[in-house]
């Protein structure tokens, strides 16, 4: 059965929403997540639903295992999705992510979503061996249609792997 590419899904500005103005909010609803309000997004559920038939989604957010205890009930996901750990800051060289991304990723191909890339992500994709697209949202939309629909064409345009 051919392996789908990885799609790293960050959290915040993606799917929990900030910045936007209250009174022309997007669709969504505010839920408590530890004490905490988030504003989650109906469209990036919606839209996460339908990749997940072209991609392994895999939680790329300091929510870590969290997400999996809010965010496939709320957003109508299968879950639990598997998410990655991160390093404590003196273990990390580059973007706070990174490292644990590089390591998940290996060899495969893989698509990275989030609202906060540096220059040694775009510099890691650029010079990844294996396919990579790294799609920037903005915190007060988050994931969108045209995100979306670029995901879904850049992942049905790889080859067929096993």
């Amino acid at each position: 059965m051919p392996h789908k590419p990885i799609l790293f899904v960050d959290v915040d500005g993606v799917i929990s929403l900030w910045g936007f103005d209250h009174d022309a909010r997007p669709p969504g609803a505010f839920t408590t997540v530890d004490g905490i309000v988030h504003f989650l997004s109906a469209a990036a559920g919606e839209h996460l639903l339908e990749l997940g038939e072209h991609f392994d989604l895999v939680w790329c957010t300091g929510w870590k295992d969290r997400a999996n205890d809010y965010l496939p009930h709320a957003l109508g996901l299968p879950g639990p999705l598997p998410h990655l750990e991160f390093g404590t800051p003196a273990e990390r060289t580059a973007h706070w992510k990174l490292d644990a991304v590089r390591t998940y990723a290996q060899d495969r191909p893989a698509a990275w979503i989030d609202d906060a890339f540096d220059d040694s992500c775009h510099a890691w994709a650029a010079e990844r061996g294996a396919p990579t697209l790294l799609v920037a949202t903005e915190p007060p939309t988050g994931l969108q249609a045209v995100h979306a629909d670029r995901l879904r064409r850049w992942a049905g345009a790889l080859p067929l792997t096993s």
